[in-house]
């Protein structure tokens, strides 16, 4: 993305960054993109920029419907172990999807855009319960609803994305991940990722951590950069493999990876296309898992809760007092969490006051071992804190 943008756009842009509010960051952004030149070289910028301009505005619309409590909100409260958006293109069967699974009161009919607001439902999932949110349609053109959508996907944990096996389940998937990269979702995990942080206090300059690798230029070509940003106390963090391009793009915008199910829906109606559309999806995203269903009937849909458990990477723990009960209601945390995070999910003086925990489960070596903050808790666990006095 890198555009030679003129002065007057890049100090505009820095505004824009500084902005505080909403009403604030939608009129700078309107300034930019009036410095900005319109030529090749700053097309994809442009669209960036205007795609965010409008997620603003409906996102101010949004918090005045709310605080009015006119008009049909698109906010839906997290609830259960997750949060997963259902989103596909119209008619795809995402409200008989939802509908089926958690008995939410989806409309249904065999019209497009039946469903004009997000409705929630609870998938359960052994003890445990998944929020799925059926959405309005994704359309392609640019719908009424897409950047309230494309909200709703940035703000939960994963997406389910329903293709419809009676058009063309591989174009569709085609569509819909090109709209979601347009507004920076992407469906894998990137290559590499660039974060800037802002130092508020003190001047420290432009400092650059590389936990990985710059594919061309060099550390100083990212200060100069910067730099001509009006960037002069940040803090650049680059993981994996990134490229200047990529430092630039970081500046406007980041990119977020959701984890991903794909449902080929309708696939009764022919198994064989559906199975032929699944490989060629697989060729191009090979680490996302991929269902053949039927929404309507209820098959092909029986280990979804399983897969969703496993794509997000989540573990349960169980809590119990001392010469207590174990708790019915486990804590859902993500893998690789400790024993600090179990003790911060109880009560923040859990951790202050910490002594140590005792562990039944299979991340021990023995029932009821003693550890510490620092231990990696496993899937299944029973957890029993001390705390001093």
């Amino acid at each position: 993305m890198v555009t030679n943008l003129p002065a007057e756009a890049r100090a505009k842009w820095i505004k824009v960054m500084e902005a505080k509010t909403i009403e604030e960051k939608i009129r700078a952004l309107e300034e930019f993109l009036s410095a900005v030149p319109k030529h090749k070289g700053t097309a994809n910028l442009r669209l960036w920029a205007t795609r965010r301009l409008a997620e603003l505005r409906e996102e101010l619309e949004e918090r005045r419907r709310r605080r009015s409590g006119k008009g049909v909100s698109f906010f839906v409260e997290k609830e259960g172990a997750a949060q997963i958006v259902v989103a596909g293109l119209p008619n795809s069967g995402k409200s008989t999807l939802v509908n089926k699974l958690t008995g939410a009161r989806t409309r249904i009919a065999d019209y497009p855009f039946t469903t004009q607001k997000p409705i929630p439902g609870m998938l359960k999932y052994k003890d445990i319960y998944f929020q799925l949110i059926d959405t309005p349609p994704i359309q392609p053109e640019g719908g009424i609803w897409n950047n309230r959508v494309i909200g709703l996907i940035r703000n939960s944990d994963a997406l389910i994305l329903v293709l419809d096996n009676t058009r063309n389940p591989f174009e569709e998937f085609l569509t819909l991940k090109n709209e979601l990269e347009k507004s920076g979702i992407l469906l894998y995990k990137p290559r590499g990722r660039v974060v800037i942080e802002k130092n508020r206090a003190g001047r420290l300059g432009v400092r650059v951590t590389l936990m990985g690798k710059l594919l061309e230029g060099t550390i100083d070509d990212i200060r100069r950069l910067m730099e001509s940003y009006r960037l002069y106390n940040v803090h650049v963090k680059i993981y994996g493999e990134v490229s200047l391009d990529d430092v630039e793009q970081a500046i406007f915008e980041s990119k977020i990876y959701k984890p991903c199910i794909i449902i080929i829906n309708k696939a009764d109606k022919d198994p064989s296309k559906a199975r032929k559309h699944a490989y060629k999806i697989h060729e191009i995203s090979r680490n996302t898992p991929i269902l053949l269903a039927s929404a309507k009937h209820v098959k092909g849909l029986e280990k979804l809760g399983e897969i969703l458990f496993k794509t997000l990477d989540l573990v349960r723990v169980y809590t119990k007092q001392p010469n207590g009960s174990v708790a019915d209601k486990p804590l859902v945390l993500k893998r690789g969490a400790t024993i600090y995070d179990v003790a911060k999910s109880i009560h923040k003086d859990f951790v202050k006051k910490f002594k140590y925990a005792k562990i039944w489960g299979p991340s021990v070596k023995y029932p009821g071992e003693k550890v510490g903050l620092d231990h990696v808790v496993e899937d299944g666990d029973i957890v029993e804190i001390h705390v001093k006095g």
